[in-house]
């Protein structure tokens, strides 16, 4: 009788433990789930722009939870270009994704089931990774879920709403407003950029390379797409090579 007490006991022990850290996530869930609202109520006008429904919108923001991929998806849309463009665009765009993947997957449980790693990676964003990755111990799949209950829903129904308002506001509020998501990516560099003057320098000459892209004879005529392709791969790939990672220092940051 003892023994089934304590098996009961511990069964209860261990069920309110997953629910205390479900609602912990979702405590730490709702802050980001209200800014991928607003960001990506900006991005449904990027999504109208490119010819998509409200409905289109949020099937797009639902499968795809990356600020900066979707924006290079619908930009890829807009242009009519073909699907081989899109695939390698987002694939670039969302290339840090798998490196936040690999470091998840060491903080697994090894009993943590293939389908918890599966539904993670769905949804493994910048913000959800450094709620996940600064807590200690194993990655418990119910805390991450419950960040993803709010998080999940703010950037897909930001941009189902994002696309009905421009369809009906005017012109000049809705260009007004898409400057917000421009504004989103510029908080993301200013803070790194103001820090490292490596960092500074790549961005300002990203700013250059794109500007100049724009307007010289030949790659003028490529689309918006492939030009931004193009400008990542070859940029990314020089600043790796001049200006490397020093492993001891990474280390100490």
């Amino acid at each position: 009788m003892n023994r089934l007490a304590k098996k009961i006991k511990s069964i209860y022990r261990f069920i309110t433990f997953r629910k205390k850290v479900f609602f912990e996530g979702v405590r730490d869930g709702i802050p980001i789930g209200l800014g991928y609202f607003a960001v990506a109520f900006s991005l449904g006008f990027t999504a109208r722009e490119a010819g998509l429904t409200a409905f289109q919108g949020f099937l797009a923001s639902l499968l795809n939870n990356a600020s900066a991929g979707e924006y290079a998806g619908f930009t890829v849309i807009r242009e009519n270009a073909p699907y081989w463009q899109m695939a390698v665009m987002i694939l670039i765009a969302n290339a840090r994704y798998l490196l936040m993947s690999c470091a998840l997957s060491q903080r697994f449980s090894p009993e943590t089931k293939w389908y918890h790693r599966i539904f993670i990676g769905y949804d493994t964003t910048d913000e959800l990774f450094g709620i996940t990755i600064a807590r200690k111990g194993n990655v418990e799949p119910k805390y991450f879920y419950g960040a993803m209950l709010c998080a999940v829903p703010g950037w897909s129904i930001g941009t189902l709403l994002g696309v009905i308002a421009g369809n009906i506001l005017p012109e000049r509020i809705v260009s007004a407003l898409g400057v917000a998501l421009f504004g989103m990516f510029i908080a993301i560099i200013i803070p790194p950029a103001r820090e490292n003057k490596i960092i500074r320098g790549a961005v300002i000459c990203s700013f250059v390379c794109s500007y100049g892209a724009s307007v010289l004879p030949y790659l003028s005529k490529l689309s918006e797409g492939t030009r931004i392709m193009i400008l990542t791969v070859v940029l990314s790939v020089l600043a790796a090579i001049f200006f490397p990672i020093n492993e001891e220092t990474a280390d100490e940051k």
